[in-house]
């Protein structure tokens, strides 16, 4: 297995496919998946002549099963450390769901020349979580219903969540695939069931808005209007006036796991912009 192993002694598993000179794609997977939610993307962009490389996030999937660090600050450090290991120069970094908050928060960190290009789909910033500062944001009730359910029984959660309103299966008329919702229970239940709590408060209540101003490259913002699990209207919108360059891209009626339902569509749009 390829492995980097942190500062603080954790293995991060990743893959790292195609020609070592060629232009670099780095996805981030998320919650409580792994690297195996990026093979629809991960063989479209190696035929394309890309290198693509995908982690497990510390907890989740393959990498070490840690007691602590589940939060974006050691996230984004762990992010930096295999881009060191790996000495990318000008990647392209893609983040879905909670990977879309790594990647932001990743790359408003970034040691120069590391990053060329940043594309977030259905993802977690500016802020999830509701307040006085977020007022159309979910209620921490939501929240603590998700700590709650994984508490309770997190291997029929992990069905439930797919099954329902992860991929819009829940939807009249919608086309399920059995496979996805098998393969999204394999891959949470991979991961640590610390790791996966802890991820819950990492992803709904890091306020990633001055990660977002900071950010200097190219950011393309992907969400569908139908994403029950980050509301549309709360995030793409926001996240894409912060950005110094950003460009949203809606799809109407998709759902939050587009990527896996829908990535003949999704993918060539990608590929666009990071040939643009």
């Amino acid at each position: 297995m390829s492995i980097i192993t942190t500062n603080d002694g954790t293995e991060i598993f990743y893959k790292d496919w195609g020609p070592r000179d060629a232009q670099p794609i780095v996805f981030h997977h998320g919650w409580p998946l792994s690297a195996d939610d990026w093979d629809a993307q991960m063989l479209y962009f190696l035929a394309q002549g890309f290198r693509v490389i995908a982690h497990d996030r510390r907890g989740h999937g393959r990498s070490t099963q840690t007691s602590t660090g589940h939060d974006m600050d050691t996230y984004a450090a762990d992010v930096a450390a295999l881009a060191d290991a790996l000495n990318l120069k000008n990647a392209f970094h893609v983040g879905h769901s909670t990977g879309g908050g790594e990647v932001v928060h990743y790359v408003a960190r970034a040691k120069p020349g590391r990053v060329g290009k940043a594309v977030i789909v259905g993802a977690v910033p500016p802020v999830m979580v509701k307040s006085d500062r977020n007022p159309g944001g979910l209620p921490i009730d939501v929240f603590d219903g998700l700590r709650s359910a994984l508490t309770a029984n997190r291997a029929q959660f992990f069905i439930d969540v797919p099954t329902g309103p992860f991929y819009g299966f829940n939807r009249p008329g919608a086309k399920v695939s059995q496979g996805l919702i098998d393969n999204w229970w394999r891959q949470g239940m991979m991961g640590a069931a610390n790791a996966h709590y802890e991820c819950i408060k990492a992803f709904s209540e890091t306020d990633f808005t001055e990660d977002l101003k900071k950010i200097e490259v190219p950011v393309l913002v992907l969400h569908g209007t139908d994403d029950q699990i980050v509301p549309y209207d709360d995030s793409a919108p926001l996240s894409v006036k912060l950005l110094k360059n950003g460009t949203l891209k809606s799809y109407d009626g998709l759902p939050h796991g587009m990527l896996s339902t829908h990535p003949e569509i999704l993918n060539p749009d990608m590929l666009a912009f990071f040939k643009g």
